[in-house]
């Protein structure tokens, strides 16, 4: 069993492995954009450098770093020297990489996902590049996920003090990434297109690696350069949605929102030269780990999510269901899929450590041996792994989690309970004390997340 539980994780492991250096954010950048002469191609756009006086540089995200980096590469010394390239992008305090001409910004610590003092600092820097430029200028700017926690810059009225308390207050009501990203964008002036509006240069080009489903620009980082077609009032229909309304942070963001929605609202019109390009996503990610595992030896089915996805919990069992079907077909299988699930949280006096693929694990993990009858172990000749594609998994250091023969063993040996860890948010602890954790440090890429089900079916079957 143990050869054959070792070999089900190497394998697992590469194929996320896989998914994830598809998307890699410096090669994803330089597949985007190149020099041909005195043009630069960014995407299908191309534009004659001898229009350009200077370039600037601004965005945000965990990939910031290699997309910074890619951007470099592509552009050269010699033209970033002609057009005095300068750049400023916000990223976490553990997302680094040497750069030549565009600074990177450490806007909030490692595994803390919410808005800074350094995020609001970076954020106002940027706003004041990008008014600084003319219309001969060119702005290019980068984003991927996690830029909407760290690009704040609170309308007034707001302090950040209230963006870090609604931010909390969404999150352990469970909120997707589209509530969540309603509710910002009008909390911002840098979100909903008005880091756009604020550009006075004749050309802005952006850059997006792709951490929501479907790729909906206007979502992505809460769309600092897509035009924003959402109200105030749909603050408040997330906030019913979540059964907030009454709550005191909720409505004292009402009553800012009321104060405010028909002045500091108003936004300038954006650069007549401007285009937005999804340069990855999740769909990437999960065909590169499907060819992988076909490379591997494995039967293939790949899917990744076309909608929000809803539970954690959920999505968990229904994996540990398709594992144990692949099982019983025989032979080697393997399923990826990728997607962004919830998780609502419990009250923070019981709540232990975790993210969404530690308690999507978990809960598969839990489904199985809570309904499996024999001796025989759940998940023999069987793997579930889940990870963040950008290698943090809640206010964690792992990217997810893996349940496999041993971890279930090493749960029975040491006395475990999952649906005590699960109830609790606390899958960190489970597979720290069983050795399920999947642990790389920064990816400097995010699309999402990406899952494994492998199995070589058992003997007889």
């Amino acid at each position: 069993m143990n050869h054959d539980t070792d070999k089900l994780r190497d394998d697992a492991i590469g194929i996320w492995q896989a998914g994830v250096d598809a998307v890699r954010s410096e090669q994803l950048v330089t597949q985007y954009v190149a020099l041909r002469g005195d043009q630069l191609c960014i995407g299908d756009d191309v534009v004659s450098l001898n229009r350009v006086r200077r370039i600037v540089v601004v965005g945000a995200g965990k990939a910031g770093a290699g997309m910074a980096e890619g951007l470099e590469a592509a552009l050269g010394k010699d033209v970033m020297l002609e057009k005095g390239v300068q750049g400023l992008i916000n990223v976490p305090a553990d997302c680094y990489r040497p750069t030549e001409r565009i600074i990177l910004h450490p806007a909030r610590p490692a595994g803390i996902n919410e808005p800074t003092r350094e995020g609001v600092s970076g954020a106002e820097k940027m706003l004041h590049m990008v008014r600084s430029l003319g219309p001969e200028d060119l702005c290019i700017c980068l984003l991927s996920g996690g830029a909407s926690a760290l690009l704040p810059a609170p309308i007034a009225g707001l302090t950040l003090e209230d963006k870090q308390q609604v931010t909390r207050l969404l999150s352990s009501a469970g909120a997707n990434i589209h509530q969540l990203n309603t509710v910002r964008k009008q909390l911002s002036r840098v979100k909903g297109g008005r880091l756009a509006s604020a550009c006075r240069a004749g050309m802005m080009k952006t850059l997006v690696i792709s951490d929501v489903i479907g790729d909906p620009l206007e979502i992505i980082a809460s769309g600092p350069t897509v035009e924003n077609t959402a109200t105030p009032s749909d603050v408040v229909a997330v906030f019913d949605q979540l059964g907030l309304r009454e709550n005191p942070v909720a409505a004292e963001v009402t009553r800012i929102l009321d104060s405010v929605k028909d002045s500091s609202q108003a936004q300038s019109p954006m650069p007549g030269e401007m285009t937005n390009i999804v340069i990855g996503n999740n769909q990437l990610a999960v065909d590169a780990a499907g060819i992988e595992a076909r490379r591997r030896g494995y039967l293939t089915e790949t899917c990744s999510a076309e909608k929000l996805e809803g539970p954690a919990e959920e999505v968990g069992v229904d994996l540990a269901s398709a594992a144990l079907q692949l099982r019983n077909r025989g032979g080697a299988r393997c399923l990826v899929t990728g997607g962004e699930p919830t998780v609502q949280l419990v009250a923070e006096s019981r709540r232990g450590h975790g993210g969404r693929n530690q308690q999507l694990v978990l809960s598969g993990l839990h489904s199985r041996t809570s309904s499996e009858q024999t001796d025989v172990n759940p998940f023999a000749s069987t793997i579930l792994l889940s990870g963040g594609t950008d290698g943090e998994d809640g206010p964690t250091d792992a990217a997810g989690a893996m349940a496999d023969a041993k971890v279930v063993e090493n749960a029975r040996l040491r006395g475990l309970d999952p649906l005590d860890y699960l109830e609790r948010n606390d899958a960190y602890s489970f597979f720290a004390d069983t050795g399920g954790l999947i642990v790389t440090g920064p990816t400097h890429t995010n699309v999402c997340d990406v899952r494994v089900v492998l199995t070589h079916g058992l003997a007889g079957a």
